[in-house]
This record gives C-alpha cells, sequence and structure tokens, in this order.
C-alpha cells in the first residue's frame, strides 16, 4: 500500500499544481489572450483550410471537393507561373537581404580595423524601414528607378560610376575574411536560421510590393500567391480557389520549420 501510495503521490501533487490559486490566477490571466488569439487567428485559419477545400463563392459556402481543388489548380498555366515567380522572388529577395544585411551588420561591428564613423546613428537610420510603410517605400523605389524620372540616373550621368575595393588586413595571423568564415559565421548559424525562416516566410507571403508595381501584371506574368489569391479570391469571387491559393505553401513551410528546429536542436550550439 505504501508503495502504490507513493507512486500515486507525485500525480495529485501535479493536480494539486494545476488548480492551485497561482495556476487559476495565471490561467485567468493568460485567458483573454488565448481567446483572442482563437477569435482572431484561429478561427480564420479553420476557415480557411475548410475553404480551401471547397468550390465556395461570394455568398455561397458552396460544398467540399478536397484535392480536387489542388488538382486543378496546379493544371492552370497562371497558377504555375505564380509559383515559379514566388520560388524565384523569394529565394533572390530572402538572398539579398541576409547578405545585405550581414555585411551592414559587420561593417558597423567594424569589420577588420575600421570601423564605420557616426556608427550609432546609422544603426538608428536602419530602423527606419521598419517605420515607414510598405506601400510608401515601394513608391519611393518605384520613382527612383522610373527610367524618364530617375534621380539615381540623374546622379549617375553627371557623377558618373565609382568602385571601390576595400583592404584585408592581416590581424593576429589571420584575416578579417577568414575570422568571419571560421568564429564569426559559425556562432551566426542559430541566428541566421531564425532570420531566413521568418525571411521566407514573410517574403512568401508578400502582398504590398507586388500590389503597389504590377498588380500582377501584365497579362498576370508577375502574379505571386498573394497577389493571385487576392485576384481570384476577392476580386472574382471564388473564394474557394483563392483560399487553396493562399495556402498552398502552407505544408511545405510547415516541414521546413520541422526539420530546421531539429537541426538548430541537435547540432548547433552557442
Amino acid at each position: 500500500m505504501s508503495i502504490v501510495a507513493a507512486r500515486a503521490e507525485p500525480g495529485r501533487g501535479r493536480r494539486r499544481r494545476l488548480v492551485s490559486p497561482e495556476a487559476a490566477t495565471a490561467y485567468l490571466f493568460v485567458a483573454p489572450a488565448v481567446a483572442m488569439l482563437l477569435l482572431l487567428v484561429g478561427y480564420p485559419f479553420v476557415l480557411a483550410l475548410y475553404l480551401a477545400t471547397s468550390n465556395a463563392v461570394v455568398g455561397d459556402l458552396g460544398r467540399f471537393v478536397g484535392p480536387a481543388q489542388l488538382t486543378r489548380l496546379l493544371g492552370q498555366e497562371i497558377f504555375q507561373q505564380t509559383l515559379r515567380n514566388t520560388a524565384i522572388y523569394a529565394l533572390t529577395a530572402v538572398s539579398v537581404k541576409i547578405i545585405l544585411g550581414l555585411a551592414l551588420a559587420l561593417i558597423l561591428a567594424g569589420f577588420g580595423r575600421h570601423r564605420l564613423p557616426a556608427s550609432r546613428l546609422i544603426r538608428a537610420v536602419i530602423l527606419l524601414p521598419w517605420i515607414v510603410p510598405t506601400a510608401l517605400s515601394t513608391v519611393g523605389w518605384k520613382w527612383m528607378f522610373e527610367p524618364q524620372f530617375s534621380v539615381i540616373n540623374w546622379v549617375l550621368v553627371r557623377l558618373g560610376a565609382i568602385a571601390y575595393i576595400s583592404d584585408l588586413p592581416e590581424t593576429d595571423g589571420a584575416s578579417p575574411l577568414a575570422r568571419f568564415w571560421f568564429i564569426t559565421l559559425p556562432l551566426l548559424r542559430p541566428v541566421l536560421a531564425t532570420v531566413v525562416l521568418f525571411s521566407l516566410i514573410m517574403t512568401i507571403s508578400d502582398f504590398n510590393i507586388v500590389y503597389v508595381l504590377t498588380r500582377g501584371g501584365p497579362l498576370n506574368s508577375t502574379h505571386l500567391l498573394a497577389t493571385l489569391a487576392h485576384q481570384v479570391g476577392l476580386v472574382t469571387g471564388e473564394i474557394g480557389r483563392g483560399a487553396a491559393i493562399s495556402l498552398f505553401m502552407l505544408p511545405f513551410l510547415m516541414i521546413i520549420v520541422f526539420y530546421q528546429m531539429r537541426l538548430m536542436r541537435r547540432k548547433w550550439e552557442w
């Protein structure tokens, strides 16, 4: 009897902790956030999953069609072009963002023997892209590269192109490039993996930039998944097909997240 009681005691202790006043208070404080997540994220997500497997249109929830919706999408040329556009856009944008962001971080941190003047001010200025709305910054970039009134063309015509190549000095027997490759980069791998993952997810679901620049044109040649889903689901009213387009990459992203988390836990250490 004593052995049975000893074995049962940990279970009773866990139950007491679950119903203790402190636990009840904690659940009470967390409940509004959980309810908001269920209402604003959980319910729309479940509804989107249903719509993605139905032939719903505006004003009619339709009926369940299952995988036939995806089969229909994969057979359409516009969807195939959109998948190619999304893959090229995501890989290019994420690669450029990671390379330029890492280069700027190294410069601000003092790569080699050189430290950038006014680095604190530049760190503050770097936050401006998060403050300026994406649509407004896209309009600015569109104006900068406009063929006739581009400010970049105006400057290049009057100043010409200037090439500058930095020196890589040797310090303590290793160049800055070697220190970066063998010391800095391995230490940054967990952070870079997380940044790449979030950047990939946000880039694949990007809508503002393409919609402001081209709206998917000309002739639907620049659509991404988000803009095509908007056109099909909201403009033409085929909500089911639009939901299927918007959720098409979800299984692949879930697989990427799963294997990346396993890799980070097993092989990468600080």
